[in-house]
């Protein structure tokens, strides 16, 4: 099949207008190449000009410069001199005047911020990285990010202390309200004779509700010492802090790599046998419980764990199976289980009705 042949005349003409759409082309790719850009810092005026300074001029010199600049400029001592040009010629052009030769100042006074602008002085061709180091700079935190941080930590530390110390009075409160419990501090504190001081202390100066109170204090403070509670209510201690777990997390760690090592030394190379607390460790890791919440188990359920030996997998597995299959008969036997599978098989969500007018 044969093309024909483009006209020279119209080849011509394409070419010529692919070469004036190249400029416009090249000027979309490239970005103005001045070094003073609008928007950055004193926009398309110097700001050594601003300033009446040379690039060499010192701090001191910058500060003087500024000082009588904005005794000249300032809005509220602003008085037109015969010589004035340009910068503050009106009201309103002085107080631009005033807020230049301010961006000036901030400028320069500053040993990064004035290197980044030397620098836009120099290079003007990087127009990207002059926008990308004077937004970063304008918008990084005054505070250091170290100091919020600390702050952050030692606030959420506090709040920790103080919620954990409520939580443990809530459970001390309650224990004290346990008949199991309760008897068994009043007769320490009968066996020590701290309920008598009580009422003797109380009989002259103190009214009954005193008494009582003082009496109830006393049975608390037993309590906290005679009872070990384990889990979320447990006594808090400073180490379990936030902050302190980040302080000793180094530590934590290499404790962890010392004992993995261990463990695979003992058990995996060397055949050891677990010892309790191995075994009690690796059925707590089947149940996907946490120390806390392990730790908050009775004695006797640990010890079962241990005598059915839950620490071989196929023996975990069989324990698993029965306890779904007891909680299984639990549910089948509790009342509101039982409306609820009625519910769903007549009148649950699955079920359509159609109703004949």
């Amino acid at each position: 099949m044969l093309v024909p042949p483009v006209p020279r005349r119209e080849a011509g003409a394409a070419g010529r207008r692919w070469l004036a759409l190249l400029p416009l082309l090249l000027l979309l790719l490239a970005r103005p190449a001045g070094a003073l850009l609008e928007g950055l810092y004193c926009g398309k005026r110097d700001c050594y000009e601003v300033l009446g300074v040379s690039r060499t001029a010192s701090k001191a010199e910058i500060a003087r410069a500024y000082r009588q600049l904005a005794r000249r400029y300032h809005p509220d001592r602003y008085r037109p001199e015969p010589g004035d040009e340009g910068l503050g010629r009106t009201l309103q052009s002085a107080e631009e005047a005033f807020l230049l030769v301010a961006t000036a100042y901030e400028t320069l006074k500053d040993e990064d911020t004035r290197k980044d602008y030397d620098y836009l002085l120099d290079h003007p061709e990087e127009y990207y990285s002059h926008y990308y180091h004077y937004y970063s700079r304008r918008l990084a935190p005054k505070v250091d990010v170290r100091v919020v941080i600390l702050v952050s930590v030692c606030a959420i530390s506090v709040f920790q202390f103080f919620s954990w110390w409520n939580s443990y009075n809530k459970a001390i409160s309650y224990l004290a309200t346990v008949p199991k419990y309760r008897i068994q501090a009043t007769e320490i504190a009968k066996q020590q004779g701290l309920l008598k001081k009580a009422k003797e202390k109380g009989r002259n100066k103190k009214s009954k509700e005193e008494i009582r109170d003082e009496e109830e204090n006393i049975i608390k403070n037993i309590i906290k010492s005679k009872i070990d509670i384990k889990g979320g209510y447990q006594k808090p201690q400073i180490r379990d802090l936030l902050l302190f777990q980040i302080i000793l997390a180094p530590f934590h760690l290499c404790s962890y790599i010392v004992w993995y090592c261990r463990w695979i030394y003992n058990f995996n190379i060397k055949g050891k046998e677990y010892g309790e607390e191995e075994r009690l460790y690796i059925i707590r890791k089947s149940m996907k419980m946490s120390e806390s919440q392990f730790d908050s188990l009775e004695d006797h359920q640990k010890e079962n764990f241990l005598k059915r030996e839950l620490w071989i997998k196929e023996n975990y597995e069989v324990y698993k199976q029965e306890q779904e299959e007891e909680l299984k008969k639990k549910l089948a036997n509790d009342p509101r289980w039982k409306r609820y599978r009625r519910w769903m098989k007549n009148e649950g969500p699955g079920r359509l009705t159609f109703v004949d007018d």
